[in-house]
């Protein structure tokens, strides 16, 4: 199944696979959305759209279209922890 930023639930942690680079904004690019990096969701604006994340200490809102472009690998997070 392939993920992406969208498929991400509040407070889930992923690392981000694959950016459709064809499709997203240079300056997503240029803030640390790329592969390799850490991606957190932040919260929700209302109607769940647009989407405040945190890649690697950038803080930065997306739409949901473009969080579609990017697929990520969910990060396993302990709960007993």
């Amino acid at each position: 199944m392939r993920y992406t930023i969208a498929d991400l639930k509040r407070g889930q942690k992923a690392v981000i696979k694959h950016v459709d680079t064809d499709e997203l904004p240079i300056k997503l690019l240029e803030m640390g959305c790329l592969p390799g990096n850490e991606v957190e969701l932040i919260q929700f604006a209302p109607f769940q759209d647009p989407m405040y994340l945190n890649i690697n200490g950038s803080y930065l809102a997306i739409r949901r279209e473009t969080a579609l472009q990017v697929e990520i690998q969910p990060i396993e997070q302990n709960p007993g922890l």
